[in-house]
C-alpha cells in the first residue's frame, strides 16, 4: 500500500536539497535548473489552478530525463506557489510500484500530484507523450548512443513545455 501524508511529504528533499544532493551529473543538473525559462502561457494557467498542490518526483539522480525535466517542473512549481519534494525511486518502492510505466517498468522520473489533504489526483512519467512514444517504437532499435543523442536534442529543442504542459493536463479546472 503506497502511502504519503504530510509528515512523509515534509521529510522528503526540497528540490534545492535535492540538488544540493546530486552526486551524479552535479553540474549538469545545476546548469539545466539554472537555465530553466518558463514559458509565460504555462506560468500564467498554473497560477490559475485552484488550490494547494504538493508535488513529489521520483528519481534518482543519474536519471537523463530526470535532469531534463524535473528542473523545469522544480521552476513552475516554486513560481505557481506549489510545494514539490523529491524522493529516492529506489527508497520508495511502495510509491514507485504505485507508479509504474505500462504497469511493470520503474521508470523515472514520476511526478505525483496531490491535493492539501495528500490525496492523488494524478501523476506523470517518465517522459513527455512524444518521446516516450518514439523511444518504445524507433528509439529502441537504435543503439543506445545515438538514441540519447536523439533523445536530448528533443528536450533541448521543446525546453520543457510538453512536460509542463502534461503536468498541467492532471489539475483539476476551476468551475
Amino acid at each position: 500500500m503506497h502511502t504519503l501524508n504530510r509528515d512523509r511529504f515534509e521529510s522528503a528533499a526540497t528540490f534545492e536539497q535535492y540538488l544540493d544532493s546530486v552526486v551524479k551529473n552535479r553540474e549538469l543538473w545545476r546548469e539545466v535548473h539554472d537555465r530553466a525559462r518558463l514559458p509565460e502561457d504555462v506560468l500564467e494557467e498554473a497560477r490559475r489552478v485552484p488550490g494547494r498542490w504538493h508535488l513529489v518526483a521520483l528519481s534518482e539522480d543519474w536519471c537523463g530525463d530526470a535532469v531534463n525535466t524535473l528542473p523545469i517542473v522544480a521552476r513552475l512549481a516554486a513560481d505557481a506557489g506549489w510545494d514539490m519534494r523529491v524522493m529516492s525511486r529506489d527508497e520508495n518502492p511502495d510509491l514507485m510500484d504505485a507508479h509504474l510505466t505500462d504497469g511493470r517498468s520503474r521508470s523515472i522520473p514520476v511526478v505525483i500530484v496531490y491535493d492539501e489533504e495528500f490525496r492523488e489526483v494524478g501523476w506523470w512519467g517518465p517522459r513527455p507523450g512524444e518521446i516516450q512514444s518514439w523511444v518504445m517504437s524507433e528509439g529502441l532499435a537504435m543503439p543506445s548512443p545515438e538514441r540519447y543523442k536523439v533523445i536530448r536534442r528533443w528536450y533541448a529543442l521543446d525546453r520543457g513545455r510538453t512536460t509542463l504542459t502534461e503536468l498541467l493536463d492532471l489539475f483539476p479546472r476551476a468551475a
